[in-house]
């Protein structure tokens, strides 16, 4: 099997780049932030303190957390439910940025993670991909763009979809989620050593996606 790892700060374009790449190769893309908010998110819905290591460990041991694809599109089941359409909201995002620092967290998603890597060709994205998760992926890119430039495209998705947030305030909440997500204990957001850097920032969409698949393609 095929792996690609790719790493990043949040608002990158990371899974929709990744996905349309995957889309185009082949491939099965696998989105590991999903899985941090599909746990964040049953938290919230739970109450659950995920500061309380007692409280969060019965809830992960009463939660089963699953990939499903169809026609290549990824799908998370929360035990047995569909939420992928849940976790994107801002609270969920932040969610997920806290309780992936949780070391019994990010144990209980590894193997599902690494598992999907053995059975299928993938483009992984996440944080600690190449660095944890998929040391020997056969592909290492580290995507990223300015903080502005991630504020100015989630501003804009947010208009898309007439939801109402200060640009000021969305760079703000992503300059914090950076900070976090390098500064964490457990597998900080960094590049790997053997990766490949790509800013988007200056980049299309469509540019960004076949720089990806350029350097897919070199590999394989």
């Amino acid at each position: 099997m095929f792996s690609v790892a790719i790493d990043g700060p949040s608002g990158a374009g990371k899974s929709s780049i990744s996905k349309a790449a995957a889309n185009q190769l082949g491939f099965i893309h696998v989105d590991t932030g999903a899985l941090y908010r599909a746990l964040a998110f049953t938290a919230l819905k739970s109450n659950i303190n995920i500061h309380d290591e007692i409280l969060l460990k019965k809830l992960l041991d009463s939660t089963k957390v699953e990939i499903s694809f169809i026609d290549g599109e990824q799908s998370v089941l929360v035990n047995g439910e569909n939420v992928s359409g849940k976790i994107r909201s801002e609270e969920v995002s932040m969610g997920a940025s806290n309780i992936s620092k949780i070391p019994i967290v990010r144990e209980f998603l590894l193997g599902l993670q690494r598992e999907l890597a053995k059975k299928n060709n993938v483009i992984m994205d996440g944080r600690d991909i190449g660095t944890v998760v998929l040391p020997n992926a056969n592909v290492k890119i580290f995507l990223t763009a300015s903080p502005e430039k991630r504020a100015e495209r989630r501003y804009k998705q947010l208009l898309e979809k007439d939801e109402k947030k200060e640009y000021n305030d969305i760079l703000e909440d992503i300059i914090k989620r950076d900070y976090q997500d390098s500064h964490r204990e457990i597998a900080p957001l960094k590049p790997a050593e053997d990766s490949v850097l790509l800013d988007t920032s200056d980049l299309s969409f469509d540019e960004s996606v076949d720089a990806i698949k350029n350097l897919i393609e070199e590999k394989l």
